[in-house]
């Protein structure tokens, strides 16, 4: 059997693919982790426990939000590191699952506000139109403390039943949303 010389490649042997990463590519990989980990580490323990991580990174991350300054700095690098061994895309999808819930949230209540004021403003008018889009809602109730918050509103007095109109929108159409 003759033997190979030192100076010859066989290359038929090994078919692999070798995918070139520029060091640029890695650094942007390396920094985006590190976001994602500074952005778990600003969640609180309801959402983080939504998230699918490991006790390592879980641990890590309750380290971090204890730590202050530069002890924080070096644990999100970690926490970077850590997320370089796991697979981040689901993680990711929970995270912005979590923020846009936030998000919408906070439209809901937006258009909660204006519905309230737009009841003051039109009266009788703009509680049929929101009853018949939201049947749930008690028409003589409504009708009450939007009569009661306009004569506040004339008086000057605080506007305890213009709040009391965005607790009753607020428990009863986020229930139904």
């Amino acid at each position: 059997m003759a033997r190979k010389q030192r100076d010859e490649i066989d290359w038929t042997d090994n078919e692999e693919e070798i995918i070139w990463v520029s060091k640029s590519e890695i650094k942007r990989d390396a920094e985006h982790l590190k976001k994602l980990g500074a952005s778990l580490i600003e969640l609180n323990s309801a959402n983080l426990a939504k998230m699918p991580i490991d006790d390592t990174l879980r641990e890590a991350i309750a380290l971090a939000q204890r730590l202050r300054l530069e002890a924080r700095r070096r644990q999100i690098q970690y926490i970077g590191k850590l997320l370089r061994n796991v697979d981040h895309e689901p993680i990711q999808e929970a995270l912005d699952k979590v923020e846009n819930r936030h998000n919408q949230q906070q439209a809901l209540l937006h258009k909660l506000e204006l519905i309230r004021d737009d009841l003051v403003e039109n009266g009788d008018n703009a509680v049929n139109a929101l009853v018949d889009e939201y049947p749930n809602l008690d028409r003589q109730h409504l009708r009450n403390l939007v009569r009661a918050a306009q004569k506040e509103k004339q008086a000057n007095k605080p506007p305890k039943n213009y709040r009391e109109i965005f607790q009753y929108l607020k428990s009863i159409i986020v229930e139904q949303e």
